[in-house]
């Protein structure tokens, strides 16, 4: 995974790898290439903005699904303190493709309720690859109702192919414990601001998505189904991926044009997974900006705001 790159990203990785190479061979040598270091640097950075200055719907999933990308506790991990995590549905057991508690924003107590995959295999299994069971959605419903008791503003990470379909799952009712959060979200009495920073796969997404302020990062998707699972069920072909990935209008720009998101917030050069550090800043000061638009209406104006948010959601005739 240290060199994993995808297609399009191979030309940048090469001329990392021989940046990297020319560090250390100065470094042993004591040799001074601070010139032939600068320029490498910028033609990394002109290649990077040139590759990633129009990618393709197909592309940007390709990098929501990046191995590298930084995932929910990464981005808790930098932008938060105090981070107190609170486990369990107090009906089946704890999920751990769901993470969830109460840290701090800038000193302010908030509650974090968020996807979390893994990055190695043992910790995917144990992760669930970022799909749900129906006890994780109890669980983020759970914490949901402890904030607002306390009230706290609640902040989920969306990042999830989708809730898991197992045999296991539906036996626990997976399509119920979302459509009661999707009910329970409407009604609470805090703000809350959901931010898609990977994959956000179908009721998986929606479990922990109603809120005031719905974000994208720039290199996410944000979809009922994976563009796979459409060109299977349309093309009957799974590999015209890219093509309905186009079709299904699930990144960004598009969503943000369609009002299904409020924002979408920029990554550096190259997409997240290149600088973990400065995707958090980005993020941290998008949180920010909407919760400060948020602290101005009462409690039946956070109920209010919620509710016609969703209601222009569509075209009717």
């Amino acid at each position: 995974m240290e060199n994993f790159s995808l297609e399009f990203e191979r030309p940048v990785r090469e001329l990392q790898d021989k940046l990297d190479k020319m560090q250390i061979f100065a470094r042993e040598h004591n040799v001074d290439m601070t010139r032939q270091l600068d320029e490498l640097e910028k033609e990394i950075e002109t290649t990077a903005r040139d590759t990633f200055a129009n990618l393709t719907p197909w592309q940007r999933v390709q990098l929501a699904r990046h191995p590298k990308r930084p995932y929910s506790l990464d981005y808790i991990e930098r932008i938060f303190t105090d981070f107190l995590e609170l486990k369990g549905d107090r009906c089946f057991g704890d999920d751990a493709a769901i993470v969830g508690g109460f840290a701090k924003l800038d000193g302010r107590p908030v509650m974090i309720i968020a996807h979390q995959k893994g990055r190695d295999l043992k910790e995917r299994n144990r992760r669930n690859f970022g799909m749900a069971h129906p006890e994780g959605y109890r669980k983020a419903l759970r914490l949901m109702q402890v904030a607002e008791k306390a009230g706290a503003p609640i902040i989920t990470f969306i990042d999830t192919p989708g809730a898991y379909p197992g045999i296991a799952s539906e036996e626990r009712h997976v399509g119920e414990a979302i459509a009661v959060n999707l009910r329970e979200m409407f009604n609470f009495t805090v703000p809350i601001i959901c931010t898609v920073i990977g994959e956000g796969g179908s009721g998986g997404a929606l479990g922990i998505g109603v809120g005031n302020a719905v974000m994208i990062m720039e290199n996410a998707y944000y979809s009922v189904i994976s563009p796979e699972g459409c060109a299977g069920i349309i093309w009957k072909d799974g590999t015209k991926a890219a093509k309905a990935a186009e079709a299904m209008k699930i990144t960004g720009p598009d969503l943000l044009e369609m009002k299904i998101v409020d924002e979408v917030i920029a990554e550096p050069v190259g997409g997240a997974h290149r600088d973990h550090d400065k995707t958090a800043v980005l993020l941290k000061n998008a949180l920010l900006r909407q919760l400060a638009n948020l602290d101005d209406l009462s409690p039946e104006g956070l109920v209010n705001h919620r509710y016609e948010r969703f209601r222009v959601i569509g075209a009717y005739a």
